[in-house]
Order: structure tokens, then sequence, then C-alpha cells
């Protein structure tokens, strides 16, 4: 996430608001550059949603829910349209880099600010920690343990991190072609599998068809209680499709680019999670797969396509460190949004000469070695524990995005802020509703005993935000980050410039 207005924080009701919002838009003030163009901005969003939690996680929810698990994603992918429509009313009322965490400082208050941002960054760098355990695992098809685990998450955080020092313009051009990647992947997945059902060909030509998704115990072999305890897993498998909001600050043109990725959440959605898990459940039983191992890679092995299952394997190891180099991109530029806001190190402001957060980026990515040793104590585990703590860390982002929809739509309505040109339709019902959806999954989570340890962290991560704020309030108790934004004044007027846009 990058860096908010800088005069704005610092001035809130300076005589040069206007100016100031304008310039902070842009990102020039700031020192980034706007090198992300409409087509790497659409591929970062649909390949945001395309990860480990799809590629990986699905294999244990599917051992869990059976063919119910498409209705839970279906579901969920409403829930996440819901959400994503919130944010973009948000960043077309105001398009700031700072998204999440400037969003529930202006509309929730300078607390809810503060823990967004740190949290926010927080869910990168466990996210990162996921994706490199993923990885790893990803590498044993090929090695069967030959080399540790945690040397391969090891390797690979090494080899992200170098990646990140590089151009925003380089960064968004390698996470295209990730992407692409992985799209492509998906959809010839899914046209090989139509084949199958189709034509027969393959070694489950002959027991292929669209009753395996009701014939193995029916659609809820396990009961609606094993599916709503897939919950978690599948919300995980959603988390980055935020992502496309961080991108606020860099890319070329927010008020066309952003609505347009935005909309294409629910096709994202049909096509690459619905539509993928009933083609590989009406072809392989889902009795077949096991948690632990790709379905993907499950399901070729059992056409008899080894070659396809070891490409795919190769896709999905893809996918997972791609998405670790998108959180170590968010880590760096989050930290200096909040060291922007007063709210961080001073350290973390600096650039590099082509506009990169160097010093939070490395701080970051010395962070998520952590997953190495998670790796080498638990490698068994290590997917699992880390998915749960990045989940309810995740999930809190959504939450503030939701609540500072509600609360942005109350004032519009009022006329206090000027109305977005992005309205969310059935708001703020459908937010409210998205709200009772995440409510639930957490207390699906609180069940769930091998979920159950992020809620267990939640508490101690909320003290260490508590205190930390207390102590920089206490510093600086006039400073413009510890203070809530008064609409309708000069700080109102500064965002009028930018929805006119």
């Amino acid at each position: 996430m990058t860096s908010v207005q800088v005069e704005e924080h610092h001035d809130g009701h300076g005589g040069n608001g206007s100016a100031a919002a304008t310039e902070g838009a842009s990102g020039d003030s700031e020192g980034y550059q706007r090198g992300l163009g409409a087509r790497q901005i659409q591929m970062i969003a649909i390949g945001g949603a395309i990860g480990t939690g799809l590629f990986l996680g699905a294999g244990k929810a599917i051992h869990k829910a059976g063919p119910s698990l498409i209705l839970a994603y279906a579901i969920a992918g409403l829930v996440i349209f819901f959400i994503m429509r919130a944010l973009g009313e948000l960043l077309m009322y105001r398009p700031v880099s700072g998204s999440f965490s400037e969003y529930a400082r202006e509309f929730v208050g300078p607390f809810f600010g503060f823990v967004t941002g740190w949290t926010y960054w927080l869910f990168w760098v466990v996210t990162g920690i996921t994706e490199v355990t993923a990885a790893a695992q990803y590498m044993q098809y090929w090695t069967h343990d030959s080399i540790p685990q945690w040397a391969y998450a090891l390797i690979f955080t090494v080899i992200l991190y170098g990646a990140n020092l590089i151009s925003v313009k380089l960064f968004g051009e390698l996470e295209f072609w990730f992407s692409m990647v992985k799209v492509t992947a998906i959809i010839g997945m899914i046209l090989i599998c139509a084949g199958i059902l189709t034509i027969g060909f393959s070694d489950a030509g002959d027991t292929a068809s669209v009753s395996h998704l009701w014939d193995n115990g029916g659609f809820f072999p396990n009961g609606i209680g094993n599916t709503l305890m897939t919950l978690q897993i599948v919300m995980f498998a959603f988390l980055a499709v935020e992502l496309v909001g961080v991108t606020a600050g860099e890319s070329k043109d927010p008020k066309k680019t952003l609505p347009k990725a935005i909309n294409t959440v629910p096709w994202r959605i049909a096509v690459f999670y619905v539509g993928a898990l009933i083609m590989i459940l009406s072809v392989v039983p889902w009795t077949s797969f096991q948690p632990g191992v790709s379905p993907f890679v499950a399901a070729f092995e059992k056409m008899g396509l080894g070659v396809g299952a070891a490409i795919v394997n190769f896709v999905v190891l893809t996918a997972a460190l791609s998405s670790c180099n998108s959180g170590m991109y968010s880590t760096g530029r989050m930290l200096r949004d909040l060291a922007l806001n007063g709210q961080g190190p001073k350290f973390f402001t600096k650039l590099t000469k082509n506009g990169l957060p160097l010093v939070g980026t490395t701080f970051s990515a010395a962070l998520m070695l952590v997953g190495v040793w998670i790796n080498y104590q638990w490698p068994g585990e290590a997917f699992n524990y880390v998915v749960s703590f990045a989940t309810i860390s995740g999930m809190w982002a959504w939450i503030m995005i939701l609540v500072s929809q509600i609360n942005y739509r109350r004032k519009a309505d009022r006329g206090i802020v000027p109305q977005s040109t992005f309205r969310a339709p059935g708001a703020p019902y459908t937010s409210w509703f998205a709200l009772a959806f995440i409510g639930m999954v957490i207390v699906m989570m609180g069940i769930d005993k091998d979920a159950r340890i992020s809620l267990y962290c939640a508490p101690i991560w909320a003290a260490i935000l508590c205190v930390s704020y207390l102590v920089l309030k206490s510093r600086d108790p006039e400073a413009a980050a510890f203070k809530k934004r008064v609409h309708g004044g000069p700080a109102a007027e500064d965002a009028a410039p930018v929805t006119k846009d």
C-alpha cells in the first residue's frame, strides 16, 4: 500500500489542501512512479484472486465439504463482490493511495486507521510466509523430500526480495505475466475437463460424469456443518482481491481502470472458482482428494495425464510466488504510508532513486524469514497455521472497508461529503450482509480447533497496537494522524477536485 497525501496528514486544514489532494492523488509528490497501466491493473486484479487458497487450500476443503464447496465459493464470492463495490465507492470518492487505512481514519476514527494500516501490513507479511510455505510444498512434487522444505522457503524468500528491487513498471509487467500463466492454466484445465466429459478421452473418460456432484454421499456428503467449517479456507482463497485498491497511487488512470477491474469480480469468481471446481469434481469424485495436495495436480494424476500434473504443479508454484511478490510490494508501501502519517518510524519514508520503498520492503522481507523457521519446526502443519492467522488479519481490512463505506454513504446522503461516482448497489444493506457473513466466518474459526490459534493471536496483536497508539499519541497529541477528519471544511473540499477528474 502506498503513501497517502503528505500535506494533508501534516496540515489537514491548510490553505493548500486542494492542491495537496490533487498532487497526492497523482503520487508524484511522494516520489512514486505511475507505471501501472490498464492492462497490468486488470491482470493484477484477476491474478490477485487466484493463488494458494484455490490451488492448495481447496484440497483440504474438498475433503471436508465435498461438492458443497462449490456453493460455499459461490456465496462467499457474492460477499466479496459486495466488499469490492464498497471499496470502489470509496476509491472513486477520494482515490488516495492510503486506501483502507485512510478511509478508516476518516470515517471510523484515527485509532482504527492506525490499526488497519498495521494489520494490513501484518496480513501481507503472514501471507508471504503462507505463499513461500506453499511454494516449498509444491517443490516436494519433484524432489520428494530430498531437499528440506525449509530450504526452499528460504531460497524463495531471498529471490522474491531481490525481484522487488525493481521499478514499479517492471513489477507490474512481471505480475501481468504471472497472472497470465495462472489464468491460462485454469482455462486450459476447464477445457480439458470439458473435453473429458464430452469426448471421453484419458483414464477418467469412462467414469467422468456430472453426477459425481451428488452420487457420492450427496451434495452435502459430510453435512452442512462441515461445509460451514470450510468458510475460513474459502475466504482465505479470496484474500488479496482488495490489492487492486492498493495500486491507486501508482496506476496511470485510477478513475477509469479501477472500476473496470472491480466489475470483473463476478465473472472471475464464476469462472476461476465455481466453474473450475464444477469441472474438477465432475471428472474426478471428491473422495479422491486429500488435504495438503493440490486438487489440480491430483485431478491430472487421476486422469492419467502425468505431464499435465507436472505442468499444473509448476503453474501453482508460480501462483504462490506471484502472491508473495505482491505481498512484498504492498508491505514496503504500507510501512511508508504509516511513517508519513506519523504512525510509524520515519526511516520507512526513504525511497530509492527509482521511487522504491527499500527500507520498508527489506524490513518486511526479513520478517518473512520467520516462515523459514515455521517450515523447519512444523513442515506438515505450517500451511494450516499461517492460513488461519492470515485469514483473520486480512478480514479486518474487509471489515474496515465495509464500516467505512457505511459511514461514508451516511455522510454523503446528508450532503456532508461529495457523492461517489461509483456507488455500491444495494448499499448499505449489502455491506451489512457482508459484515454479518464475515462475523459468521470468525465464529466458525473459533469452533475449528485448527483455525482457533489465529483468534488467540488476535488479542495479543490488538494489545500491542493499543499500547503503540497511546505511546505515539502521547508524543505528539496535536498531530493530524491522531485527529478525526472534519467534514465540510477545507478537508472536505480537498476531496472534491479528485472526484471530478
